[in-house]
């Protein structure tokens, strides 16, 4: 998940908690309200009642001449205005049946939904009722009882979360929309350190990421830019040691095949020599003489023809000579001259590759030689071919691509143990080329591409030789 939505959603979550919260602070603040509403009630109708009755004791001389009580007419809207809305009352006056008044319950707020009843019923329960004697003065005049409707202190909870939620609910979704801006902008500079990265995994080494004014960010962009710096100088040294590394390989192959050749070849031909004397002195009764000499000349022809293959693969002095498209013909033809395997190796070479320099000549001629090889040992080709393409004749580069029908794997190839491939692309990385190993039609395709210049990507060359 992205950072950016990661924080969001946290932000979002974090809001609605606090949501939840507001709605449970106010569910309860509004049942205190509702407490206090009816505690209040209670009093200002017992106040009431209290002052009708000595009205009517002093006006009206209504008298009980057992308990000295007046009858008001307290059912009256002098009662109804004293009472809070949702709030009833029951006056219970002396032994006579107790009668109930309640205030309006519709003012008080829309009817809530049933879950919403539920939970309030389930948090806070049937609120309390409130007693309150008629008159201090006479205990048996009665009791005048106070309590809130139900449904009345259902409604007014509703009425306030509805109006608190919808005002806290608006302004927390314009902090979220902010506070998600916010974020977005803040961490705006990670993506650019993430495309940096990337490009420096591709090898761009001179592309520097840009200060920032967060302190993070720079901290992050200075280590980065330092980073850079040390692989651009690393790969560097890397490259210089790699070219260095293959230019002493060659000076060893070329003094390999020297000493092979004056000393070897100079010996198996004094052998081939010394088989054929002794063959031709034997004498007719020493058939096995004969025999062993003829034996001795056939094993050193089989070295001698074993020689000129290692010497055909270690000498490279032919490209300084010969150039490069000759060598590679001959490369070719050797293949074809093979008894083994039965493979038909195609050359196609396009541009001048003659002004291909030296050192980039022997990478292509080594490259080849691996690609060739590569393709009789990882399958059953019957057709071969190899491309080699300069693309411009000032500059550009060298598109070097092999291609077979043998039906090999490149995934094989591609993680293969054996030194070929890695020679190949410590080759490529060395001369700040690319390399690619995929399927074709039936088989494998290798394409490699040198510049000819200073490094640099060169994607479609190597492509417009399929």
């Amino acid at each position: 998940m992205q950072l950016i939505l990661h924080l969001v959603l946290r932000l979002v979550c974090v809001t609605l908690i606090c949501l939840m919260a507001t709605v449970g602070w106010v569910m309860v603040d509004a049942h205190r309200a509702i407490e206090a509403e009816t505690t209040a009630s209670a009093d200002r109708v017992t106040r009431d009642l209290a002052n009708l009755y000595w009205r009517e004791i002093l006006w009206r001389g209504g008298m009980h001449k057992e308990n000295i009580l007046p009858r008001p007419d307290w059912e009256s809207l002098n009662t109804l205005r004293v009472i809070s809305p949702g709030v009833c009352i029951t006056v219970s006056p002396g032994d006579e049946a107790p009668r109930r008044l309640c205030s309006q319950v519709e003012g008080v707020g829309t009817p809530a939904p049933g879950w919403f009843a539920t939970i309030y019923n389930a948090f806070f329960g049937r609120d309390a009722s409130i007693t309150r004697p008629m008159s201090i003065r006479q205990p048996e005049a009665g009791v005048v009882t106070t309590s809130a409707d139900p449904g009345a202190a259902v409604r007014q909870t509703w009425r306030q979360v509805t109006i608190v939620l919808g005002v806290a609910a608006s302004m927390a979704i314009g902090i979220c929309l902010l506070a998600a801006i916010a974020i977005v902008h803040a961490l705006g500079p990670g993506r650019t350190i993430v495309a940096g990265l990337r490009r420096l995994e591709k090898g761009d080494y001179g592309y520097r990421l840009p200060a920032y004014g967060a302190a993070e960010f720079g901290h992050i962009a200075r280590a980065v830019n330092d980073l850079t710096d040390r692989l651009a100088r690393t790969t560097a040294e890397r490259v210089a040691l790699t070219k260095r590394l293959f230019e002493v390989q060659e000076e060893e192959r070329r003094a390999l095949a020297r000493d092979l050749h004056d000393e070897f070849g100079q010996c198996l031909t004094a052998t081939l020599a010394f088989a054929g004397s002794i063959e031709a002195g034997a004498a007719a009764d020493r058939a096995d003489l004969a025999d062993d000499a003829r034996s001795i000349t056939r094993v050193a022809k089989r070295m001698m023809s074993t020689l000129r293959e290692a010497l055909a693969r270690l000498r490279s002095q032919d490209l300084d000579e010969l150039g490069l498209e000759t060598s590679l013909a001959q490369l070719v033809a050797g293949w074809n001259a093979q008894t083994a395997p039965k493979a038909v190796f195609h050359l196609d070479l396009s541009g001048d590759l003659a002004g291909v320099p030296r050192a980039i000549a022997m990478s292509i001629y080594r490259i080849a030689q691996e690609c060739l090889t590569n393709a009789v040992r990882h399958g059953k080709p019957s057709d071969v071919y190899l491309r080699v393409a300069r693309t411009a004749p000032d500059g550009g580069a060298v598109a070097l691509v092999v291609e077979d029908n043998g039906g090999g794997d490149p995934a094989r190839i591609k993680v293969a143990t054996g030194h070929g491939i890695l020679g190949i692309r410590e080759r490529i990385a060395a001369s700040g080329g690319s390399l690619a190993i995929g399927r074709a039609a039936r088989g494998v395709r290798i394409c490699a591409t040198i510049p000819l210049l200073a490094p640099g990507p060169a994607p479609t060359l190597a492509a417009g030789l399929s």
